[in-house]
């Protein structure tokens, strides 16, 4: 309890009560205050929150509130003679979401004694029963999680390295068409064309392809990132350009090696060790910043994509590979109309199954936790689009959109100490991408592009740094990023025939909260909901700040089983979130305390 007494020269009134001159002052200089409650939970929807106020030792007060947020407001039952009162505020969509120190005073003559209340404003949401079609692919949630490899002579040897936890733990995570990245130089199994055996060795590629053939869903996407280190692709570009035949050839033996019982060079017979196949390529890496221009691409993807199908009809082709994260060279308005354009006016005339881009919210590690959440709203409109434009094409309607690359910040040591995107700063590996951030930033990422009709969301990549990994390269340690990406993949199922159904959802407030329903194919719901609330504007790193959420599920009727699974700071990274039994209600509470994210899981 604390006792506040106005300075003299205040008012006459005042000086008489507090100060005690003169006739007429108050003859209870203090009296008990009390509430029953010392936090009290309005949501934004308007529902009522009360606490009742004690009042002893005086025969009448006034109560009245001070330091509340805007679009809350009071409603009092004053106590009078029986010292009960009540204290209701009422919080509308206005009120911003969060947590706020407010103080309920009473009056009485000229004393005033208040008492701390802590206000929680919870956004309110409601989550309907129906499928909202207008979302996903009508009304589909079809966005499965996947992840990344890039075999290099500096990495390849990951499995091979940590033989004893690998490959289980790829395994557990259970990603989907897996992107293997096979760069120019290290990766690249073509060293040279001379016209011997030497001139090929799979070796530093198959250390990871073959592991990634043999578990999971055995069904990778190797991604044909460049050329080979001993020629480049000029542009501009022309069908009959020497280097475009040798890419062509490249990949046509790619395909053989892989899929059709391989290929003789020198001598010698290349062929996969695996049964496996390679059904999904990727044609080309990040073009729009590799010195080749949207004609140049189409013209390569025209020749390379018939002559891989002759090898072997029966693989799919993964398009584009968009760089994204530069306005100017990276914007797909900048890229896909040419790509799109008629056959007959310079457009793709071949395969096309799938378009991929990718998505960095940065690349600088100096940008804020605000800024890098306000990115995502553009990974939105550019999905729209490519939605959109290969709409405008009758045979290109049903191409997916993929997100083959995704992380916080595309950064990197350009081998000097310092940063690649910002030559003249020390680069500084940005936590963000494995920290209790990445907890809201990812699932805020998932369900945004999941709704925007995403099909494929890629981590780039698995076993890296702290900035980019689900797993520690040097240790093969679990990350908080792997728990996040395999939560997405557990409570989201997506397979070849089903998906999940996104449910309607009505909720106060979407700038600080992310939510996201859905009713999966085992007839169980889900109802996930991320903070990204922002402690401080200059925040990088921070903690996030506390929000609480309140979830009207009574339009799912009745079910038998609740659990709760939070990913936040401090989640077990050895074993992963636990599920937490909670009791079956029409209407639940979710409170995170700073940035993450928690997921409902209800059984009827």
């Amino acid at each position: 309890m604390r006792f506040q007494s106005f300075p003299c020269s205040v008012c006459v009134a005042v000086l008489l009560a507090s100060c005690g001159s003169g006739s007429g002052g108050s003859t209870n200089p203090s009296f008990n205050f009390s509430l029953t409650s010392s936090i009290v939970l309005a949501p934004q929807d308007g529902t009522p929150a009360s606490t009742n106020a004690s009042i002893s030792g005086v025969s009448s007060a006034t109560l009245s509130v001070a330091g509340l947020p805007n679009g809350v407001t009071t409603e009092f039952t004053q106590p009078g003679s029986s010292g009960q009162g009540v204290v209701t505020l009422t919080a509308s969509p206005e009120a911003p979401a969060g947590t706020y120190s407010v103080e309920v005073i009473a009056s009485s003559g000229g004393t005033i004694v208040s008492q701390p209340l802590t206000l929680v404003v919870a956004v309110a949401v409601v989550v309907g029963s129906s499928t909202d079609t207008t979302l996903g692919i009508n009304g589909k949630l079809n966005e499965f999680m996947s992840t990344s490899f890039g075999p290099s002579q500096w990495d390849a040897t990951y499995f091979q390295d940590h033989a004893a936890s690998e490959p289980a733990q790829y395994t557990f995570l259970a990603p989907q068409h897996t992107r293997i990245q096979v760069l120019s130089g290290g990766g690249s199994p073509w060293v040279a064309n001379a016209g011997a055996a030497s001139d090929w060795n799979f070796t530093i590629l198959d250390e990871t392809v073959q592991p990634v053939l043999g578990t999971t869903d055995h069904s990778p996407e190797f991604q044909i990132a460049g050329t080979p280190s001993f020629f480049k692709l000029p542009s501009p570009l022309s069908a009959n350009d020497p280097n475009l035949q040798l890419f062509v050839s490249y990949a046509q033996n790619l395909v053989r090696y892989y899929n059709t019982g391989g290929f003789t060079w020198g001598g010698t017979l290349f062929k996969s060790p695996s049964n496996n196949h390679i059904t999904w390529w990727g044609i080309h890496n990040e073009f729009n910043i590799s010195g080749l221009t949207p004609p140049d691409y189409v013209v390569l993807y025209n020749a390379v994509v018939p002559a891989m199908l002759a090898v072997d009809p029966t693989i799919k082709i993964s398009a584009l590979e968009l760089a994204d994260f530069d306005y100017e060279t990276g914007d797909p308005r900048n890229n896909l109309p040419t790509f799109v354009a008629p056959a007959s006016q310079g457009g793709v005339n071949a395969q096309v199954n799938v378009a991929s881009t990718h998505f960095y919210s940065s690349c600088d590690q100096t940008d804020s936790d605000t800024y890098v959440f306000s990115t995502i709203p553009s990974f939105v409109s550019d999905v729209q689009y490519f939605r959109q434009e290969f709409a405008t094409r009758p045979d290109l309607g049903d191409v997916a959109v993929w997100v083959t690359e995704n992380n916080v910040n595309a950064d990197y040591d350009s081998g000097n100490g310092y940063s690649a995107c910002n030559p003249s700063q020390k680069f500084v590996t940005d936590q963000r991408g494995t920290s209790a951030f990445f907890a809201a930033w990812r699932p805020y990422v998932f369900s945004q592009l999941g709704k925007a009709g995403n099909q494929g969301l890629y981590q780039w990549d698995y076993p890296a740094d702290a900035q980019f990994g689900e797993v520690d390269y040097n240790t093969s340690n679990k990350y908080l990023s792997y728990w996040v990406d395999y939560s997405l993949g557990q409570f989201f199922p997506v397979t070849a025939t089903t998906a999940p159904d996104i449910l309607e959802l009505t909720t106060t407030e979407t700038a600080t909260v992310e939510t996201l329903a859905t009713e999966n194919p085992d007839g169980s719901y889900i109802v996930m909901v991320s903070n990204h609330a922002v402690q401080s504007p200059t925040d990088d790193n921070g903690p996030g700040a506390p929000r609480t959420i309140e979830i009207d599920v009574s339009a799912l009727g009745s079910y038998t089983t609740l659990t709760k699974t939070t990913l936040q700071n401090g989640t077990d990274t050895v074993n992963g979130p636990q599920p937490v039994a909670l009791s079956p209600a029409p209407k639940l509470s979710v409170t995170l305390s700073g940035y993450g994210t928690q997921f409902l899981h209800l059984v009827p």
